[in-house]
């Protein structure tokens, strides 16, 4: 069967069941673990968090008055530790300066609040896109690595790398509302770990045999 994008979506929603994606307690948490997660597995990046969480309770206060080296330590779990705290700090006080509010960050940058957040420490294009998506309420994709390798399977070609598809699909169009924009990538990446390990079992799965159109509107 071919789907539309929004197709897709309502398919893996009505097959899957709501994900209620990002699991946190608070914003500040998904700011840290969009960190947190790059170049590591969810695991271990989870183990970082709950570190950072019994030490600083996620308040950025806290974290930007830690000493490096003990952020350091609670971060190392999730590997590149130096350069992740770091990452961390900057993004906290570039979120407290703004009075840490998300509807006053996107008054005051708008359209350029991507390349606001590209030029933070430690940012590239996923985690500004899982920010733009789960901080800032935007209807934003993130073309991880779940996503691209499914739409490879539902037949779209020429992906490579994350900017190659987040060229193509950066935001998503109408109906999609931000609160589907974070369902979507829940639904991508827990489709991921259910079917993509290994990639056989994509046969057996709802959408074997479906393809994706994407269509003008959506690149």
């Amino acid at each position: 069967m071919e789907l539309t994008l929004y197709e897709l979506y309502q398919k893996m929603l009505a097959h899957m069941g709501p994900t209620n994606w990002w699991p946190a307690d608070c914003k500040e948490q998904i700011m840290i673990e969009a960190v947190l997660i790059q170049n590591t597995t969810e695991a271990n990046a989870t183990r970082a968090s709950r570190l950072i969480r019994e030490a600083t309770a996620y308040d950025f206060e806290n974290i930007v008055q830690l000493d490096t080296k003990i952020l350091e330590d609670l971060v190392r779990p999730a590997g590149f530790m130096k350069n992740k705290s770091r990452a961390i700090q900057g993004l906290a006080k570039w979120y407290l300066d703004h009075d840490a509010d998300p509807q006053v960050i996107c008054e005051t940058y708008g359209s350029d609040l991507r390349t606001v957040l590209l030029s933070l420490h430690g940012v590239g294009p996923e985690t500004a896109d899982v920010l733009l998506t789960y901080i800032f309420d935007q209807p934003q994709f993130v073309a991880d690595k779940y996503a691209r390798t499914l739409f490879g399977l539902l037949g779209v070609e020429g992906l490579g790398d994350y900017q190659t598809l987040a060229k193509r699909l950066h935001r998503l169009p109408e109906p999609f509302t931000f609160a589907d924009a974070q369902e979507f990538h829940g639904l991508i990446d827990e489709f991921g770990k259910a079917h993509f390990r290994p990639m056989e079992k994509f046969e057996s799965s709802f959408l074997a045999g479906d393809r994706l159109r994407l269509e003008k509107s959506e690149s």
